[in-house]
């Protein structure tokens, strides 16, 4: 299953407003200024685990 694909499944039993709170709680408690950092890790971790993943179907087939 992509990841994507269960990343949007999450995001569709969120609402508007329950989206809407979330950020405004993670400015308020990592500030502005963390917010993008926070992210950059999260997208390095995500792509990590994706090439991971990617490498470790690739070995099961050979």
């Amino acid at each position: 299953m992509d990841l994507f694909f269960i990343f949007f499944i999450l995001l569709g039993t969120f609402g508007t407003t329950e989206i809407v709170v979330i950020v405004i709680l993670a400015l308020l408690l990592f500030g502005g200024k963390k917010i993008p950092e926070l992210m950059r890790g999260l997208g390095t971790g995500l792509k990590e685990f994706k090439k991971a993943s990617e490498n470790e179907n690739s070995t099961e087939e050979k």
